[in-house]
């Protein structure tokens, strides 16, 4: 590797297979930043500034050992994306322990795991940004969606939490509330169900994973925001 690589940033991103994680190493990668990508089960195609990761978010184990092949290879992470995240949607008297469960460890504690791993060297450089990937439903729960509500719900409060106790060592930590976006993970909904979120937004569209994914790689890059949260789509919030 040489100096200038060196040099270059380099972000950590969870659930990178997916179609947000797929728009957002490239976007990072367009922007000049080394990606590690880190992916359970679907591969992720390496390339010159990218490198796949084998992470399970929900293991504290596998999250230890991406980080310290991260480290070992680029020496720094100068972004954390936690964007690994999964649904598993039914009314609540007919949810199982499995899909509250599983829901709940990949899309909170999954950030929490990976969080507290890499924030370490954040705090050792004295620089970094944790960027979650939050959504709408963490504020409006939807019918059906009381796993993920509550995840994404804690994760808004994680957010806030480690800003306020990170700041003083000059890592940021933000979220994001992507909006709807044509993802695998949306790819089940039914075109009335994809009506009725575009009706929902002020401009009568959907969001675009791309331009999600450049505002992300935006805020990574910024100094002096934290403890944000960050609504991408038309949606107007309604306050109490």
């Amino acid at each position: 590797m040489t100096e200038a690589e060196a040099n270059l940033p380099l972000a950590l991103i969870t659930g990178a297979a997916g179609g947000l994680g797929r728009a957002l190493t490239a976007a990072f990668v367009a922007q000049g930043w080394r990606v590690a990508a880190g992916f359970h089960r679907t591969p992720v195609e390496e390339g010159e500034r990218i490198h796949a990761v084998p992470l399970d978010v929900t293991s504290r184990d596998s999250v230890a050992q991406a980080v310290e092949k991260t480290l070992s290879r680029w020496g720094r992470i100068d972004a954390l994306i936690n964007n690994a995240g999964v649904t598993a949607d039914e009314l609540i008297v007919q949810m199982s322990d499995d899909e509250w469960e599983r829901v709940l460890d990949v899309n909170l504690k999954g950030a929490f795991l990976c969080s507290q791993t890499v924030v370490r060297a954040m705090m050792k450089r004295r620089d970094g940004h944790i960027i979650n990937i939050a959504s709408h439903s963490g504020r409006a729960g939807q019918r059906g969606q009381a796993n993920y509500a509550a995840a994404k719900a804690g994760l808004i409060g994680l957010t806030q939490s480690l800003a306020k106790e990170l700041g003083s060592r000059n890592v940021r930590v933000n979220a994001v509330l992507p909006g709807v976006l044509p993802t695998p993970m949306t790819a089940k909904l039914t075109a009335a169900q994809l009506a009725a979120y575009a009706t929902a937004n002020a401009l009568g569209r959907l969001n675009d994973a791309d331009e999600v994914a450049r505002f992300i790689v935006f805020l990574a890059a910024t100094k002096n925001i934290s403890g944000q949260i960050f609504p991408l789509d038309s949606r107007i919030a309604r306050w109490a």
